[in-house]
């Protein structure tokens, strides 16, 4: 007698939102195919079928409590307990429920296990369909994005929006245009092509209740811009929408690095852009205000990166900005350069380094610290100097030349 393997309604809602909700089956029935079908185009569904409760609190983020209301024997059921459960709390043994699913389904419990890192490659296609085949696809891109394959994973995407686009999975084909777009950025850069490709990703994302990867391609489109930037300064007055459209998205509590990064975005983009009248000096102040709404994300200890550079963007912006509290900003502004030299060591990031010196003693020059001033610069053009950077250390003498000369007649701020 030939086995028999659960048939579903396709297509599945999996994939389209993170794990572990988002890679649930949705039993089959007519009370539950609004549901499916909303979840599939990547929109949350204004009411659940009681017997979805199980589904509605994972997807509301209670995981532990979804697992717990899972009580049936069925595969489905099984392979949903499976996904909710973390690997050293499992009942369910993972090749047992894929057998149980069958060859067309059971590839999702290989998927599921890869993108945890319990398996080190992701499955083969075999007989996988539709949206099931085209997460194997998705987890083959990502398997050769980590190897530096570029090539490998652009083939896969592509095969991977095919097979979603195929299968009517809106949601998910959108994940995947934003994931190949973003990924064909890293290749080429800012390309006219690739701009285009972004937007039209952000585009096919916008249909979706996917707010945090709606923020992080808007993200993306936006920094894409600013590269541009150099050859056409009105790619900053892009940057700057797409990162306003990423913060209508998110929030510091719903996604806070998504948040953090769009503030840092926002502020350099607005620092570049030229002050040609005395309302531009607003666009310095929410500069400044948007850094200090990042470096209460970002730490020294869980983001050391992005914290320093985050400091080092306010205390340059602190130097610059027009302010009755002038003094106050550069007394500021010092201490956030030390801030960031207690952590750029020269010997690793000697640039870096160089550069918080740079700013510090310009700083100090503008407070009237003359003497410490020329101390701080001579060690910023010295570490210039050893990293090859001719301009930066020829800017730092001229800093010198003024500082001199401003000690010579007794000169100060």
């Amino acid at each position: 007698m030939a086995e028999t393997f659960p048939r579903l309604a396709r297509p599945q809602p999996v994939g389209v939102f993170p794990l572990p909700a988002g890679f649930l089956l949705v039993p089959d029935g007519e009370d539950t195919a609004g549901v499916r079908r909303s979840l599939a185009a990547g929109r949350r569904p204004d009411a659940w079928p009681a017997r979805l409760r199980p589904l509605e609190l994972a997807y509301r983020g209670e995981i532990a409590a979804a697992a717990a209301a899972l009580d049936g024997d069925d595969p489905v059921t099984r392979y949903n307990r499976f996904v909710l459960r973390p690997q050293d709390a499992r009942d369910e043994d993972p090749a047992a429920v894929r057998a149980a699913l069958g060859p067309e389904l059971g590839a999702l419990v290989d998927v599921v296990r890869f993108a945890l890192g319990e398996l080190a490659e992701p499955p083969p296609t075999d007989a996988a369909t539709g949206e099931v085949a085209a997460l194997v696809h998705a987890a083959r891109a990502a398997h050769a994005m980590a190897a530096d394959r570029p090539a490998d994973a652009a083939s896969s995407l592509g095969l991977a929006i095919d097979e979603a686009a195929r299968a009517g999975a809106a949601g998910l084909a959108a994940q995947l245009l934003s994931t190949a777009a973003d990924l064909r950025r890293a290749v080429e850069g800012p390309t006219d092509a690739v701009l285009a490709g972004l937007a039209a990703a952000a585009d096919a994302l916008d249909g979706t209740d996917l707010a945090i990867a709606r923020a992080e391609l808007r993200l993306a489109l936006g920094s894409a811009h600013q590269e541009r930037a150099g050859e056409d300064p009105e790619h900053l007055r892009h940057a700057a929408g797409q990162y306003l459209a990423a913060l209508r998205l998110v929030s510091v509590d719903s996604a806070p690095e998504v948040f953090a990064s769009a503030q840092v975005n926002l502020a350099t983009a607005y620092l570049a852009m030229p002050m040609r009248q005395a309302s531009d000096q607003l666009r310095v102040g929410v500069a400044i205000a948007g850094l200090r709404t990042a470096l209460g994300v970002y730490t020294a200890r869980a983001h050391p990166r992005h914290w320093a550079s985050t400091q080092l963007n306010l205390a340059n912006a602190l130097v610059g900005v027009p302010s009755g509290h002038r003094r106050d900003n550069l007394v500021e502004a010092v201490g956030r350069y030390q801030q960031v030299l207690a952590v750029r060591d020269p010997r690793t990031d000697p640039l870096g380094h160089a550069r918080a010196l740079a700013g510090q003693g310009n700083a100090l020059a503008h407070l009237g610290a003359l003497d410490k001033a020329a101390g701080v610069l001579t060690r910023a053009r010295a570490a210039f100097e050893r990293c090859g950077a001719h301009d930066e250390a020829n800017a730092v003498s001229g800093l010198l030349t003024e500082v001199a000369a401003r000690r010579g007649t007794g000169n100060g701020t």
